[in-house]
């Protein structure tokens, strides 16, 4: 269900409480024949009791063997077609950092790389460098001018930047240069239509200028970009559902995407359990709570297993302090699979879990992949369905038709 228009005609007031809970790239696969998945294997006992009085299934983020970006997946969850509404990420990163977006900017995502002699990649990430590093960095790619645009080049965590070319006319459609596999060079950005080739013109004159300034940066000495996007217009949880929305997030993108779609930015120490702490502080401000984990994201892409399943344990042993504050609705899942073993996002379908007063309950005995697929009464069912399903649960749905 993604008719916004419909939702705003049938959400009514109320006080529920409801936590949206998601671990980036919660789900995955096991390393080895017959073993579990770093969910199943993680030692969750709070997890397994919640999933046991909750309703469950599975989730996939777009449809059947979509493999997702963060962007669009999240959009999904918070109850936009992510088909409709297709955010580049560009504009998630600067909204994230709390850059003014305006109408002439476009955007993008950047990553500093490392390429060897050859100009291969070798690290797309350039081995996560320090976040202070990256400012460093940032500053030097300041001194790059461009005929007839200013240029922004904005820190944000670790490896990543935001790139910002500010001109009249500029157009979106531009392909990546990043080709996301290791081995190859970074690629000329292409423009998509012929409204573009300005930009396009524009971004790579930037890096040709970048690729000199980042050549002696050992691990940084290459960079690139993803995502470019102008800012777009989406109306707001609050104007569609009738809710006061949270969000209790750490890394800029998802602060961004939290912005974009209307919801109040709270801070939070960088710890799993600052968030939680956050969550109890903020409590009676707010009746919709986001709270995004980032590293079993992060450690699924390093590839490392046990990294990723130490951190749903840390998960695991926060969720008696959010079932103490007596929440209406809990949903937890992921916003796509990243097995470590393939140390990427993948198309595998996600476990979800729905608690509510009014659910019922599936009566699992553990919260993971196998389970929720076997024994979950939801099925499989798409992201953007969540939100309606949280809604309802919460009692902030009336009936629609006579």
């Amino acid at each position: 269900m993604a008719d916004l228009t419909l939702m705003h005609e049938l959400a009514i007031p109320g006080t529920s409480k409801m936590v949206m809970l998601i671990l980036d790239g919660l789900g995955g696969l096991p390393m080895y024949f017959g073993g579990g998945t770093e969910l199943e294997t993680a030692r969750t006992p709070h997890l397994d009791a919640l999933a046991g009085g909750s309703t469950c299934g599975l989730m996939e983020s777009i449809g059947a063997g979509i493999t997702p970006g963060s962007g669009p997946a999240h959009v999904s969850l918070f109850g936009y077609d992510p088909l409709q509404f297709q955010i580049g990420r560009g504009v998630l990163e600067a909204l994230g950092i709390d850059f003014h977006l305006g109408p002439n900017d476009l955007a993008a995502r950047g990553n500093f790389a490392t390429v060897d002699e050859a100009g291969l990649i070798t690290d797309r990430r350039a081995g996560r460098i320090p976040t202070e590093t990256c400012v460093a960095l940032c500053d030097r790619l300041r001194s790059i001018k461009l005929p007839g645009a200013e240029v922004f080049v904005e820190p944000v965590k670790e490896h990543r930047f935001v790139l910002v070319l500010r001109a009249e006319g500029l157009d979106q459609a531009i392909s990546e240069t990043d080709p996301q596999k290791l081995g190859h060079a970074p690629l000329p950005a292409h423009a998509l239509n012929p409204q573009a080739e300005r930009a396009a013109a524009l971004v790579n004159e930037f890096v040709t200028q970048a690729r000199k300034l980042l050549q002696d940066q050992h691990p940084a000495n290459a960079l690139l970009l993803r995502g470019f996007a102008k800012h777009p217009a989406l109306p707001t949880m609050n104007e569609t559902y009738g809710i006061r929305p949270a969000a209790i997030a750490t890394y800029p993108m998802y602060k961004g995407l939290a912005r974009l779609v209307g919801m109040d930015l709270l801070q939070t120490g960088d710890a799993i359990e600052d968030q939680f702490t956050c969550l109890e502080q903020h409590w009676a401000d707010y009746d919709f709570f986001f709270i995004h984990i980032k590293h079993t994201d992060s450690r699924g892409e390093d590839g490392n297993f046990d990294a990723k399943v130490a951190v749903i344990e840390r998960v695991d042993r926060q969720i008696p302090r959010l079932m103490r504050l007596n929440p209406d609705v809990v949903t937890v899942t992921g916003d796509h699979s990243t097995p470590a073993v393939l140390a990427g996002h993948s198309w595998h379908p996600l476990p979800f879990l729905l608690y509510s007063h009014y659910c019922r309950p599936d009566r699992l005995e553990a919260f993971g992949e196998f389970q929720c697929g076997r024994y979950g009464s939801l099925g499989t069912l798409t992201a953007v369905n969540v939100l309606p399903l949280m809604m309802a649960n919460a009692l902030r749905l009336t009936k629609f038709g006579a």
